[in-house]
């Protein structure tokens, strides 16, 4: 399913405001989002104050807020939580320079939508704003994927500390439908040792195809390990 597409010039412009201690990025963004998005966003206020987030957004009347996690005290995470508390309505996107999943699900908890990296162009982070405002939250696939595995039933989690590495390998081999050939020339196994190996895996797995084994991989994540 694709995300809207910028809409004509002619609907109601997307007001956001920019919470940075960056005043570089935020001027970029009000400099670079109205034409990549055809005047379908614009950029009506910035602050480099993360105390003074919540205000502001009530003072533009923003449809959206876009917050840095690496702002300075009382920070980001506190700021998301002020605007949610403040105006409930307002969407909110964090944004970060880094990769870390943990400050991530933090900002969700807070109450942030979306999340989007910083280094995003400003034509890519469009179409991810205006589906906020269709109601859609926006993440990264590997932190949809560990949100996924952490919403697991707790049996399914407690599969994988039980399997040794060997056993992961396989599993990703049967989760990407590898043919059973294929999987004993990658072990190095006779095809009919690759069989009983496989049939063994999927009495640990207490499932009964590799279907079902594939489902469950992809619940807890594991076709995405190296």
């Amino acid at each position: 399913m694709s995300l809207p597409e910028p809409s004509a010039p002619t609907a109601a412009p997307v007001d956001v405001v920019v919470v940075d201690d960056h005043p570089l990025f935020s001027r970029g963004l009000a400099v670079l989002l109205p034409p990549v998005s055809r005047g379908r966003v614009r950029v009506v206020g910035s602050t480099d104050d993360a105390s003074a987030a919540a205000a502001l957004v009530r003072r533009e009347r923003a449809d959206l807020a876009l917050v840095d996690l690496g702002m300075p005290p009382p920070g980001g995470l506190r700021a998301i939580a002020a605007i949610r508390r403040a105006e409930p309505n307002v969407r909110v996107v964090a944004l970060s320079g880094t990769a870390d999943e943990d400050e991530q699900l933090e900002a969700l908890r807070a109450g942030a939508e979306a999340f989007l990296p910083k280094s995003s162009e400003p034509e890519t982070l469009v179409p991810p704003l205006l589906a906020l405002l269709e109601g859609w939250s926006v993440v990264p696939a590997a932190l949809l994927r560990r949100l996924l595995a952490d919403a697991a039933p707790r049996e399914d989690r407690g599969v994988l500390g039980q399997l040794s590495a060997d056993d992961r390998r396989l599993w990703r081999l049967v989760a990407a439908g590898t043919p059973t050939m294929e999987i004993a020339t990658t072990l190095h196994v006779s095809e009919r040792t690759a069989k009983r190996l496989v049939a063994g895996l999927l009495r640990q797995l207490r499932v009964s195809s590799r279907t079902e084994a594939a489902a469950l991989a992809g619940r807890l994540g594991l076709t995405a390990e190296g």
